[in-house]
């Protein structure tokens, strides 16, 4: 079974509990194939992520495929000046099998990923956890004013999808969504999740919700936890700066994540202050909330 992750620098501090949950829940991690799409990553990296995978008992095999997320899609929306998010859609550039399981690198894995090797994608492009319809979703101007879509279509987010890479490549998505994107270059606003959410209009395999079980900043651990992928949607997310305090999923991904991986990239950087200040506002607002809590719970 093929997994795929799309990382850059700044999101190797998460990886690590991603890959350490995914091989511990894995009932044979010899039957996985794990592919790293890989923006400005250092030789020291790669082998990082070898002795990770390596001390964890990984018995598979991986695959690291660099690439240059700023050349190919500096033309496009960037997520806080960076474009790695889109390598997501070079997948089936690289993986020749017919299907590959996306995975982000703020997840913690605590269920079998085995489960879906026989999964019905019932001749979609992906299966994805249903989200909402796109009345709901920050997309939702775009895809009701610019492609008329209607505001019950439904909606998923990327970051746990089962790709059908044989159909992508015999319905030629490739030039579909990069005619999308070119039209649409500066109003992506949640950048290659808008693209595919955009080329599937709705019609997408659901999995589980068991799949993608979202765990925003200040909210408790949410139900069916432990049988579940946890996603750390939004910022800040439990390793940034006062994420500590400010996401209780801190403990949990603290447990995964070894203590080489925590020296490796848990030390201040000149990557973790730029990233606390392009999310500056989102912790602001959440120390705000916690203080008001706080002022609440003494009255």
């Amino acid at each position: 079974m093929d997994i795929v992750f799309n990382v850059n620098p700044g999101g190797l501090e998460g990886l690590g509990a991603t890959l350490t949950s995914l091989i511990r829940n894995c009932s044979n991690s010899q039957e996985l194939k794990i592919w790293f799409l890989c923006s400005d990553f250092q030789k020291k990296d790669k082998f990082n992520i070898s002795k990770l995978l390596e001390s964890e008992g990984f018995s598979g095999s991986t695959e690291y495929i660099d690439f240059n997320a700023r050349q190919l899609f500096g033309h496009l929306t960037s997520l806080h000046g960076d474009w790695t998010t889109y390598g997501r859609l070079l997948i089936a550039n690289y993986v020749k099998s017919d299907v590959a399981l996306y995975l982000d690198a703020d997840l913690i894995v605590l269920l079998d990923v085995l489960q879906l090797r026989n999964f019905d994608l019932q001749d979609a492009i992906v299966a994805g956890v249903y989200g909402s319809t796109l009345e709901w979703t920050l997309d939702r101007d775009f895809f009701i004013n610019q492609l008329k879509a209607s505001p019950e279509q439904s909606y998923f987010n990327c970051g746990i999808i089962l790709f059908n890479l044989k159909k992508w490549r015999e319905d030629n998505i490739e030039e579909q969504w990069k005619e999308l994107a070119n039209q649409y270059c500066d109003k992506l606003i949640s950048h290659d999740q808008t693209i595919i959410n955009a080329i599937c209009g709705g019609e997408f395999t659901h999995l589980p919700s068991s799949f993608n079980n979202a765990w925003y900043p200040g909210q408790n651990r949410p139900q069916d936890a432990d049988h579940s992928i946890l996603h750390f949607v939004g910022s800040p997310k439990p390793w940034d700066l006062f994420g500590s305090v400010l996401h209780k999923g801190h403990k949990t991904w603290n447990t995964y994540t070894p203590n080489a991986w925590k020296k490796a990239y848990g030390n201040m950087s000149r990557e973790k202050i730029r990233r606390f200040w392009k999310i500056r506002r989102s912790i602001v607002r959440h120390l705000r909330t916690l203080a008001l809590n706080m002022l609440t719970n003494q009255e």
